[in-house]
């Protein structure tokens, strides 16, 4: 290592004591001014400089990140070096089979097999594999996971010799969770530690992952993006990212999220915002006295969805609502105690009176105009207010009909006593890491159910409804809460832990139903907690879908259509005689 700004230091955490690469005393050696840096940039030089070695790093490729503060952008290649690689099980099991033929080629060679192993930690989760088979029943997650098992033998099988036969390998197993949730709440460390030496070293927690929202755990402060699944095994066996120094666009956000909004409407409104600006190949930066009103599980929900708002991450820094969050998830005290001193003594440290970085460009959002709002029919970047909802579906119907169709269509369903017509949810799903990370939208969909159920509500009788979440923490705290029944008893029984309806994976409608879209070539439409949206996505069945919060996805539930105006017309009739609203049964901040 050339340790060209004098940066290795030791830093002092209560009784422990650790080597790492000091940006304050790199200032001093050369780098003035990179106190000015956003974050992630940041993150970025401390990496250039722990690597820096004279030939995959060099003295110039950390100077330009001190030129990009005059220039604010730079067409510098750099060598990025992530601690660890995060997999699903799709595009995981590709890099472990040929981590599995380079063993049998050393064989081969009268080699030690055993020598073939990951240099990074790698974490493969099983989430993309379950689907919804069954659905609201008690039973339905105990049978979807069976299926699970039974289609996946082999693969499961494979994966599981893996995790025995390499080191730095781990498997999370199939119904735990979703991977970005599972890294979120338990594999993330904000700052990692290499213990190889006599004094450990720190250094920021940053990955890749083989899924496109790995951007996720940005937003806790770790910077991390989905790359395919080469670059996935090129940074297993000990390879660097080659990327250009990207520019780094500041969103600020002042106020904080009036009565009746959610995380979701936020996120949507973000989206819908980047979208507009172009931020493609670009980092996002969150940063104003308006995080100080966002939880972790917000934040996350925003860094989420940076692949559909175009970016290559969307990051928020360390402060204290990164520290209680760790506390909140159990991590290690010891490693809390660490992230705090290590990003206070890096000047990575967000508080109120932080001064702004320097950014690229940058744009502005008061939290407190965001309204509830859905996205679609086919893009997550289209925003459409509730109050517009049913006015924006009318509008893009006809765009849904097939060529030789000119007016909507209703069609009995076979033994019902109901008709499936364009504008019919078919599909409610609560599913998805963009929003079953995030109590707030859960507790809430938990409540909305409850006063449904004392308003005399029911789901109708031709929308599949479900509830995957992406931890098993969902299940125990909307049990703890005595949520859970009040959704069983609206049909979102648990039918998995895993990315279902999100990916694709929401099962066969009910055959009745599915012949009556068929023969009429109906607009049905699927309303879920999701992040995308694209047409036939969801189900071959579903032509238009609506991206909402968890609590819109139980009142779309109820209502049944998007022909119906939430904001002005009943959901249905009470027990009483009497029309139920949505604001009869919606439930405060």
């Amino acid at each position: 290592m050339r340790n060209s700004f004098k940066a290795e230091q030791i830093l002092k955490v209560g009784k422990s004591k650790y080597k790492y690469f000091d940006l304050t005393i790199a200032a001093q050696n050369g780098l003035t001014g990179i106190d000015k840096l956003p974050f992630s940039m940041k993150v970025l030089l401390e990496n250039l400089l722990r690597h820096e070695d004279g030939r995959t790093v060099t003295r110039e490729d950390i100077m330009a990140v001190l030129q990009w503060l005059k220039d604010k952008k730079s067409d510098r290649e750099i060598a990025f070096s992530p601690a660890r690689v995060l997999m699903q099980d799709f595009t995981g099991v590709p890099a472990v089979v040929d981590l599995a033929a380079m063993r049998d080629a050393i064989v081969q060679m009268k080699g030690d097999a055993r020598r073939i192993n990951p240099l990074k930690q790698v974490d493969l989760v099983i989430d993309h594999s379950v689907m919804v088979d069954y659905y609201a029943g008690k039973d339905s997650f105990q049978k979807n996971v069976k299926l699970e098992f039974d289609r996946n033998h082999e693969r499961y099988a494979f994966l599981r010799w893996g995790q025995s036969a390499f080191d730095n390998f781990r498997v999370v197993p199939p119904g735990t969770g979703i991977c970005h949730q599972v890294n979120l709440e338990y594999l993330a460390q904000v700052v990692w530690v290499d213990d190889k030496s006599d004094t450990p070293l720190a250094y920021p927690d940053t990955l890749v992952g083989t899924d496109s929202h790995t951007t996720m755990i940005n937003g806790l402060a770790v910077l991390g993006w989905g790359v395919g699944g080469i670059e996935a095994e090129a940074v297993m066996l000990g390879q660097p990212v080659s990327m250009v120094i990207p520019e780094v666009i500041g969103f600020k956000l002042t106020g904080k999220l009036r009565e009746g909004t959610t995380a979701t409407d936020l996120v949507l409104t973000v989206t819908q915002m980047l979208r507009k600006k172009g931020v493609v190949n670009k980092f996002v930066e969150f940063y104003g006295p308006g995080l100080d009103n966002l939880s972790l599980a917000d934040r996350a929900t925003i860094a989420n969805m940076a692949p559909e708002y175009g970016a290559t991450c969307g990051i928020f820094p360390i402060d204290a609502e990164t520290i209680k969050y760790l506390e909140f998830t159990g991590r290690d005290p010891e490693r809390i105690a660490l992230v705090e001193a290590y990003a206070k003594a890096q000047g990575m440290w967000r508080d109120k009176n932080s001064a702004d970085p320097v950014f690229t460009d940058s744009l502005e959002l008061d939290v407190g105009t965001v309204e509830p709002s859905l996205a679609g029919p086919k893009r997550p970047q289209d925003r459409v207010p509730l109050s517009s909802a049913t006015v924006n579906f009318k509008k893009e119907l006809p765009s849904m009909f097939a060529p030789n169709r000119t007016e909507r269509k209703s069609v009995p369903v076979a033994g019902k006593n109901y008709s499936i017509e364009d504008g019919h949810v078919v599909i409610a799903a609560i599913t998805s890491c963009t929003n079953t990370s995030n109590p707030s939208v859960l507790i809430a969909a938990g409540l909305v159910a409850r006063n449904a159920i004392a308003k005399g509500l029911s789901t109708k009788p031709w929308v599949k409804p479900s509830l995957a979440p992406g931890s098993q923490v969902v299940t125990d705290y909307l049990a703890a809460a005595g949520l859970q029944k009040d959704l069983d008893a609206l049909g979102f029984n648990l039918v998995g832990y895993g990315c279902t309806t999100c990916i694709g994976n929401s099962g066969p409608l009910d055959e009745p139903i599915a012949k009556a879209v068929e023969e009429g070539d109906t607009v049905a439409v699927s309303v879920l907690s999701g992040n995308r949206n694209f047409e036939g996505r969801i189900n071959p069945h579903v032509k238009a879908n609506y991206l909402a919060s968890p609590p819109l996805v139980v009142a779309y539930a109820l209502a049944g259509s998007m022909n119906i105006d939430l904001t002005k017309e009943p959901l249905g009739t009470g027990k009483d005689g009497n029309p139920v609203y949505l604001k009869d049964i919606w439930t405060s901040n």
